[in-house]
C-alpha cells in the first residue's frame, strides 16, 4: 500500500486551493477561540463524535451548552498548559523525549524512550515537578525517530522516503514531504537505479519543523495528482485541507505497513529527535515503521499531515507523528492540489486508479474508499450487510497477508541494506 505523487498536465488546470482561504473549523475549535485561553484548556471530540471544551468557569461552561457542545470541567487553562511546555522547552534538550498536551485529562505528557539515561530522565523529572502535579511522566518502549525510507519511494544519496500529497504555486509544482528526507539539492529517482528521475528538493524545513519540497523536474502535476493511492489499484481523492481535532479518526498510507488507522491524540506536540527538536506536531497512535516516512494522513479526503516520526511499530504498536499540511503550505506559500469537485458539488472522497509513482499518470474512476472503511469502522453503522462484508474484507486481507509477507521481509532487507 503506497502514497502516490503523479505527474502530467492536468485537464483542468484550476486544481488549487489557497490555504488563504479561512478553512473550515469545528464548533470546539470556535469555543475555545472564541473563550480564550485563560477560560479554556482545548476541545476534542468524544467518541459519539459530539464536541467537547474543556473550561476553568461556570459562565464558560454554560456558554459551551448554549452552543451545543459539553463542557468539562477542568482546573488547568491552556494558559498553564502552554506555560508548563515552555518551561520544558527552556530546561537542557534530551533526545529521546517529547512531551504534548492531553486535553482529555488535563494535564501535559512528558515521555522518554528506551535510548534516555537514568540519569536524564531523573534531571527531566525535577523539572517536571517544579512545575506542578499536572505534568505527567511516562517512559515508552522503543526509540523516538524520523521514518525514513518511504512509501511509494523516491530514492536519492539521502535516503529513501515518501511523496506526501502533490502542491503547486501557480507557476511550478511540487511534492510535499517531510523535511527530514534529505536536505536541500537532493535529488530524487522513482527507482534503485537512479534512471528514472523525478525532482530536487528545496525549501525545506527541519529540524524546527518538518517539511520539504520536491520540484518535479517537469515542473507540472496534473492527471490523477489529487490521489494518493492506499494499495496498488485504489485511492483516495484529496478534496482539501484541514487541521485535524483531538479524538478525530484519521487515515495514513505507506509501503511498509499499508494502510493504517487510529486517531489523534494530541495536538502541538514537541519531539527532541536525535537530529534536533520539531515542535507543532500531531500526534496519533496510528503507527508506523521505518518506511513510511512522507507519507499523508488524511480523513474523508482532507489533507492533514505528512509522517514525520514516531516510537513503536505495527505490531506491538506505537506512538507517531506528523507535520500539520496547513503549516506546511502558509509557510512555503503554495497550494494543495486537490481534486476540481472539491470547490462546487459534494466531493467524491475516494478514487480507484492503475498503478502509477511519481513522474507518471494514472487513470482515475470513481470509487468510495475513503467513505467505506469511515462506515466499516464505525460500530454505530455495523449491520448484518456491513458484517458480512467486513468479514470478506478481513479474509481477504488475511489470505494476501500471508501469501506477501515473505515478499515483504525481503523488500525491507533490501532496501535496508541499499538505502541504510
Amino acid at each position: 500500500m503506497v502514497t502516490t505523487a503523479v505527474a502530467s498536465e492536468p485537464p483542468d488546470p484550476s486544481i488549487g486551493v489557497p490555504f488563504s482561504a479561512r478553512p473550515a473549523t469545528s464548533m470546539g475549535s470556535e469555543l475555545t477561540s472564541r473563550l480564550g485561553t485563560s477560560r479554556t484548556a482545548g476541545n476534542w471530540v468524544d467518541s459519539a463524535g459530539r464536541p467537547v471544551v474543556a473550561v476553568t468557569d461556570d459562565e464558560a461552561a454554560a456558554e459551551v451548552r448554549r452552543a451545543g457542545a459539553r463542557p468539562k470541567m477542568v482546573r488547568h487553562s491552556m494558559s498553564d498548559l502552554k506555560s508548563a511546555t515552555a518551561s520544558l522547552r527552556s530546561a537542557p534538550r534530551v533526545a529521546g523525549t517529547s512531551w504534548s498536551l492531553d486535553y482529555k485529562n488535563n494535564q501535559v505528557v512528558v515521555r522518554g524512550d528506551s535510548t534516555v539515561s537514568a540519569a536524564d530522565w531523573s534531571r527531566m523529572t525535577e523539572v517536571a515537578k517544579g512545575i506542578g502535579g499536572f505534568v505527567r511522566m511516562e517512559r515508552t518502549e522503543g526509540t523516538f525517530t524520523t521514518r525514513l525510507n518511504g512509501a511509494e519511494p523516491i530514492l536519492s544519496t539521502a535516503g529513501r522516503c515518501s511523496a506526501g500529497f502533490n502542491v503547486t504555486d501557480g507557476k511550478t509544482d511540487y511534492i510535499l514531504t517531510a523535511g527530514h528526507c534529505g536536505p536541500d539539492g537532493s535529488v530524487w529517482f522513482a527507482d534503485d537505479r537512479g534512471r528514472q528521475q523525478v525532482g530536487t528538493s528545496l525549501r525545506g524545513s527541519f529540524p524546527g519543523d518538518d517539511y520539504s519540497l520536491v520540484k518535479y523536474d517537469s515542473g507540472r502535476a496534473g492527471k490523477g495528482a489529487e490521489v494518493v493511492s492506499i494499495n496498488d489499484r485504489e485511492g483516495v481523492r484529496i478534496t482539501g485541507v484541514a487541521d485535524p481535532e483531538v479524538g478525530q479518526k484519521v487515515f495514513r498510507s505507506g509501503s511498509t505497513t499499508g494502510l493504517r488507522e487510529g486517531e489523534v491524540t494530541a495536538l502541538n506536540a514537541t519531539v527532541n529527535y536525535p537530529e534536533g527538536t520539531v515542535t507543532g506536531l500531531i500526534e496519533t497512535s496510528v503507527c508506523a515503521e521505518p518506511g513510511d516516512s512522507g507519507g499523508p494522513m488524511f480523513a474523508d479526503g482532507i489533507a492533514l499531515g505528512v509522517t514525520s516520526g514516531g516510537s513503536g511499530d505495527c505490531t506491538a504498536g506505537g506512538t507517531t507523528f506528523f507535520q500539520p499540511v496547513t503549516k506546511a503550505l502558509t509557510e512555503l506559500n503554495v497550494k494543495l492540489i486537490v481534486s476540481k469537485q472539491a470547490g462546487g458539488a459534494a466531493p467524491a472522497p475516494s478514487a480507484s486508479q492503475g498503478t502509477a509513482s511519481p513522474g507518471s499518470s494514472a487513470p482515475v474512476t470513481g470509487g468510495e474508499v475513503s467513505s467505506l472503511l469511515t462506515r466499516l469502522t464505525d460500530p454505530r453503522n455495523v449491520g448484518p450487510g456491513l458484517l458480512v462484508i467486513a468479514g470478506s474484507l478481513l479474509a481477504l486481507v488475511a489470505t494476501r497477508w500471508i501469501r506477501s509477507e515473505q515478499e515483504r521481509k525481503a523488500y525491507r532487507q533490501y532496501y535496508s541494506a541499499t538505502w541504510g
